[in-house]
C-alpha cells in the first residue's frame, strides 16, 4: 500500500480544503445551527457544478471516472473545515454499493442521478443489532417492507433510500423514493449536525427491479464507515492544528504555554493519534478502492479512529481550557462531531465485537 498522493489527488484535496475554507469554514457551519436542511444548498449546487458528486463514478454514468479513494479526500477536506453535507451519504453510502454491486440497470439510472446532484441517504442495518431493522416480504413480484431505521442522515432532503432490509436468512439492500406510501419521517434532535431522522416503513412497495444484493447491503456499511473515518481524519487534524497554533499563541507565566512540557505532551499524544488514524483508515480505503476485502480492515479502522477522534478532542480542551467550551470557539463543533461519528455505522465497542471471533480466542 502506498500512502502518498497522486499530483491530481493532491490537486483535489488542495482545491477542496480552499473551496470549503473560502465558503463556508466552520463559521459557515455555526450559521447553519438551527436550518432544517442541514447545510448549504449554495455550497450543495457548487459541489455538484465542481464534480464532486460524480468523483468516483464511470463517465458513462455521468462521473468523472476517478475511485473511492479520490472522493474519501474530499470527506477529510468537510470534516477539518467542519462543514455539513450530504455527499458522504448520497456518494458513499449509497452510490458506491450500486457502484460495485448494481445492475448495469441499476447503475444507469441511480449512478447518474447521484452523480447529477441528487441526494440520497442510506439504512444500513444496526452493526451492533444484525437483528434488528426493517424487513422485507415478497408479495408477487414486488416486496413489501416493514419495520424501522433511525439516526437516518439528511433523510428529510433526500429523495431517494437505499434501506438494508432482512429478506428471510439473508439481508437484502432496496432503493426507495422518498415519497413512497407508507414511509414517513420523524426529524431528531442529536449533537451532530447530519438533520438525522428516525423511519417508519408500512408496507412500503418495492419493484423487484429496485432490489439490490446482499452484498450491496453490507457494502453500505463498509463504504460509510470508512468515508466516516476519512471525516474523523480531517477533523481531528483541524483540532490538532489549532491547538498547537492556540499553544503557540497563548501566553502564561510570560512564556507561550506550547513552552510546557505537560502541553507539549498533550500535543505529542494527539500528533500520534491523528497520525495512527490517517494510516489505518486509508489502508481500508485503499483497500474498498482497489475492490478488495475490506471487512476487518474497515471494523478496525473505525474502532480505532472513533476512540483517537474522541481523544483528540478530550485533549484539545485540556489545552484550550475555558475558551474551548465557548459558543464563539470552533472546538466544541468538533467534539460534537466526535460524539456523532464515532456512532455512526457502528462505534468502537461494536467493531471490537466484530473483530474478535477472527482472533480464535477461548
Amino acid at each position: 500500500m502506498d500512502l502518498s498522493l497522486t499530483e491530481d489527488q493532491e490537486l483535489i484535496a488542495s482545491t477542496a480544503r480552499e473551496v470549503l475554507e473560502s465558503r463556508a469554514a466552520t463559521a459557515g457551519a455555526r450559521a447553519l445551527d438551527g436550518d432544517p436542511a442541514g447545510y448549504s444548498a449554495a455550497l450543495w449546487k457548487e459541489m455538484i457544478e465542481l464534480g464532486w458528486t460524480g468523483l468516483a463514478f464511470p463517465e458513462e454514468h455521468g462521473g468523472v471516472g476517478g475511485d473511492f479513494l479520490d472522493v474519501c479526500l474530499l470527506f477529510e477536506q468537510l470534516g477539518y473545515a467542519q462543514v455539513p453535507s450530504p455527499l458522504l451519504t448520497s456518494v458513499a453510502s449509497c452510490g458506491m454499493p450500486i457502484a460495485r454491486h448494481g445492475t448495469p440497470d441499476q447503475q444507469e439510472r441511480w449512478l447518474t442521478a447521484v452523480s447529477e446532484g441528487q441526494i440520497a441517504t442510506a439504512a444500513p442495518l444496526p452493526w451492533d443489532r444484525p437483528g434488528e431493522g426493517p424487513v422485507a416480504s415478497p408479495d408477487g413480484t414486488d416486496f413489501l417492507l416493514n419495520g424501522t431505521a433511525t439516526f437516518v442522515p439528511y433523510a428529510a432532503s433526500a429523495e431517494s433510500l437505499l434501506v438494508a432490509a432482512r429478506v428471510g436468512d439473508e439481508v437484502r439492500a432496496f432503493w426507495l423514493d422518498a415519497s413512497s406510501a407508507g414511509l414517513t419521517l420523524q426529524p431528531l434532535e442529536t449533537v451532530g449536525m447530519d438533520r438525522p431522522c428516525h423511519i417508519d416503513l408500512s408496507d412500503v412497495r418495492v419493484p423487484a427491479d429496485n432490489v439490490l444484493t446482499p452484498d450491496a447491503a453490507n457494502a453500505i456499511s463498509l463504504f460509510g464507515a470508512a468515508a466516516t473515518c476519512a471525516e474523523m481524519v480531517g477533523a481531528a487534524q483541524r483540532v490538532l492544528d489549532m491547538t498547537v497554533g492556540y499553544a503557540t499563541e497563548r501566553e502564561q507565566f510570560g512564556r507561550p504555554i506550547g513552552s510546557f512540557q505537560a502541553v507539549q505532551h498533550h500535543c505529542a499524544d494527539m500528533a500520534i493519534d491523528v497520525l495512527g488514524s490517517r494510516f489505518i483508515a486509508y489502508e481500508a480505503i485503499w483497500r474498498l478502492s482497489a475492490n478488495r476485502d475490506a471487512t476487518q480492515e474497515v471494523s478496525m479502522a473505525k474502532a480505532w479512529v472513533s476512540e483517537a477522534y474522541e481523544r483528540v478532542c478530550a485533549l484539545g480542551h485540556q489545552v484550550h481550557g475555558a475558551i474551548g467550551f465557548t459558543q464563539e470557539h470552533d472546538l466544541h463543533w468538533f467534539s460534537q462531531h466526535a460524539m456523532s461519528a464515532s456512532l455512526a455505522f457502528g462505534d468502537g465497542d461494536a467493531h471490537y465485537n466484530t473483530l474478535a471471533p477472527d482472533l480464535d480466542l477461548p
